[in-house]
């Protein structure tokens, strides 16, 4: 039987985004077609909003009021009309110290006001790479805890990826009651107000929607994707994802540069 689903959820990287970054023509017909026929696509990922505005015009996700979920949850949007729904910062002062705790670690900080990314040398790890996959500019600062005059959604930390187990094992200690520290990619850790995360975030959407999680359908590939894909009535691993995240979906399709999403929706919609 085919289940009457209302909401489709989106990772972008390494699920709706092949690796070139991006969106096949078939997956994005596919979800074209989903929306017409009045399902809500929301596309959740850890990027700041600004980098889900190039997916959003890709899948027309903006002209069937779509919703996106940036920084891993810390900002909902409406992607139509642009309203904020929902946002949850780290508090200026409690930022400040944790950008100076991190001095111990080897790990490089980058945060973002919305606009700009500011990091302390342009020669820091993956900061190039993020301001490409963001179409975001960056600005130097000779010290981040020293120059931020904003509450950040959250701060992300660029870690050689050999490293980054290691490191997030210990990292979030002192903090953990206040602050979640999250591996989001192979070469990132980010620091989040405590319980935000995607399946929070898709929970308050759904409610505010009126929308059953039975009724919800969750792409994903990566570890910060696992509460969603359990959240979700139906939840799909890509064919590139990490082990934990299949073992927790109920369906594990094609990679992201097989059309695994596109593939996956056709065994679920009898219209496509």
């Amino acid at each position: 039987m085919i289940m009457d689903y209302k909401l489709i959820a989106l990772d972008l990287d390494g699920t709706l985004c092949d690796d070139h970054k991006t969106v096949t023509p078939k997956t994005a017909a596919a979800l074209k077609k989903v929306q017409e026929q009045g399902v809500r696509v929301v596309l959740a990922s850890a990027r700041p909003l600004h980098g889900l505005f190039r997916e959003m015009h890709a899948i027309d996700c903006d002209k069937h009021h779509g919703i996106l979920i940036a920084y891993n949850g810390g900002k909902i949007v409406d992607a139509s009309t642009k309203e904020i729904l929902s946002q949850t910062v780290i508090p200026r002062d409690l930022a400040v110290e944790v950008l100076r705790y991190l001095k111990d670690f080897p790990v490089s900080p980058i945060i973002d006001d919305g606009e700009i990314f500011y990091a302390e040398s342009a020669d820091t790890y993956k900061l190039d790479h993020e301001c490409a996959n963001n179409a975001m500019d960056y600005t130097i600062v000779s010290s981040l805890a020293d120059s931020l005059n904003f509450d950040p959604v959250k701060i992300l930390t660029s870690v050689q990826p050999e490293e980054l187990y290691d490191v997030l094992s210990v990292i979030g200690g002192p903090y953990k009651d206040r602050l979640e520290f999250v591996r989001t990619a192979p070469f990132y850790i980010e620091v989040m107000p405590k319980n935000i995360h995607k399946a929070a975030s898709l929970k308050y959407v759904c409610e505010q929607l009126g929308i059953q999680p039975e009724e919800v359908i969750a792409f994903g590939d990566a570890e910060n994707d696992l509460e969603m894909i359990q959240f979700a009535g139906h939840g799909v691993a890509m064919g590139n994802a990490c082990d934990a995240l299949k073992e927790a979906a109920d369906e594990v399709t094609l990679s992201n540069n097989e059309d695994g999403i596109a593939h996956s929706l056709k065994q679920l919609f009898d219209f496509l």
